[in-house]
């Protein structure tokens, strides 16, 4: 045993992997089915999936890549070894900025879940706010804290997962899939698309670098990450549509959701089968949002140099992060705003990476340049 492995301000391999996967496997589980339907039309939207997977993987590799060139550098450190300090603290400033954005989306989402499935007569703001109060008390200590948290959660989060495949085999028709590979490229590319948008989160490594202890491995454990959501995905829309078909699948708000619907346990231990898995669920996007706010918080961080203290800076953006998550007025908006985050993260995780890492080949610059 390496005692290294539990120091407060390392992670390990272990940490990579399942922090990775744990901040892909989100909303995405929950409306995956429902886009990659709408895209296809039929089961062939699992041809979607794999290549959307597989082109995210390759990218997230090339970000591993990235980073294993600079040990225990951040995206800002490691930007100005590369270009130069301003166009690292412009950089910094941006990614900073999207994150914070991503965490109003997965605020408001939890909030809109919450109320729909568990909390109906409690209003948005309300569940909002009381989310975000856990959420600023996950980011008020050590950052490795949060990624060891998910090594708790991951289990739980797969086995619900499965538990609930397996309590709808009895339900799955075979003919509800069929025809298959009928479905032109264009619908599969599109369906693509919306697979990407599903697998972003990965990019958080562009900070969590500084505390990852052995960085040789790193392109095989995020990879291995990456491969875990791709699994679940393909296994959760596969049951949609052989459960449900492909016409209710492309008209259900969350298909996932109504697969929990169906469960029914002998002995009505748990009459609402649906009201444990978004437990579970909300869980896994609390864990998403803690570490967008984490990764937040050490960008802007990282551009002051750490003259201002952590403290003071989620006293300064919480305000805002509450008052822009909850801009949205309606389903609509909010997946709209959704939507542009996700055109930022893929700049962010796949195109500004890619860039970095084929400047520092060509320059040749590596760890501490």
């Amino acid at each position: 045993m390496k005692s290294f492995e539990y120091g407060d301000s390392e992670v390990g391999r272990k940490e990579v992997l399942v922090g990775v996967a744990n901040m892909v496997i989100g909303f995405g589980v929950l409306t995956l089915p429902r886009t990659v339907a709408n895209a296809t039309h039929s089961i062939d939207g699992w041809i979607s999936i794999s290549l959307g997977g597989l082109i995210v993987i390759f990218f997230a590799g090339v970000l591993a890549k990235l980073i294993s060139r600079f040990p225990k550098k951040n995206l800002h450190e490691f930007t100005s070894l590369i270009i130069n300090k301003p166009i690292a603290t412009i950089l910094t400033f941006l990614f900073a900025s999207y994150m914070m954005l991503f965490v109003c989306y997965e605020m408001r989402v939890v909030a809109e879940i919450s109320k729909l499935y568990l909390f109906d007569r409690t209003p948005t703001e309300v569940i909002c706010f009381v989310f975000f109060l856990v959420t600023i008390y996950a980011v008020s200590g050590p950052s490795t804290v949060i990624l060891r948290l998910n090594l708790l959660f991951m289990p739980i989060i797969l086995f619900i997962i499965l538990l609930l495949i397996v309590m709808n085999i009895g339900f799955f028709e075979f003919k509800t899939t069929k025809p298959f590979f009928h479905t032109g490229w264009s619908e599969i590319l599109r369906g693509s698309k919306e697979t990407i948008f599903s697998f972003l989160g990965f990019e958080i490594l562009l900070f969590y670098n500084a505390f990852i202890n052995e960085t040789k491995n790193t392109v095989k454990f995020t990879i291995m990450g990456m491969a875990i959501p791709l699994l679940l995905y393909l296994l959760v829309f596969v049951f949609v549509v052989g459960v449900f078909g492909v016409e209710v699948a492309e008209n259900t708000l969350y298909p996932t959701a109504e697969l929990a619907k169906r469960v029914e346990i002998p002995g009505g231990f748990f009459e609402r089968f649906e009201s444990v898995f978004f437990t579970i669920w909300v869980v896994t996007l609390f864990s998403t949002a803690s570490m967008a706010f984490d990764v937040t918080l050490l960008a802007f961080a990282s551009i002051f140099l750490k003259k201002i203290k952590r403290m003071t800076f989620i006293f300064f953006l919480s305000p805002l992060i509450y008052i822009i998550a909850m801009s949205p007025q309606n389903f609509a908006e909010t997946s709209i705003f959704g939507e542009w985050i996700s055109y930022l993260g893929i700049g962010f995780s796949m195109f500004m990476p890619l860039l970095l890492l084929v400047i520092a080949m060509m320059r040749g610059v590596k760890g501490n340049g």
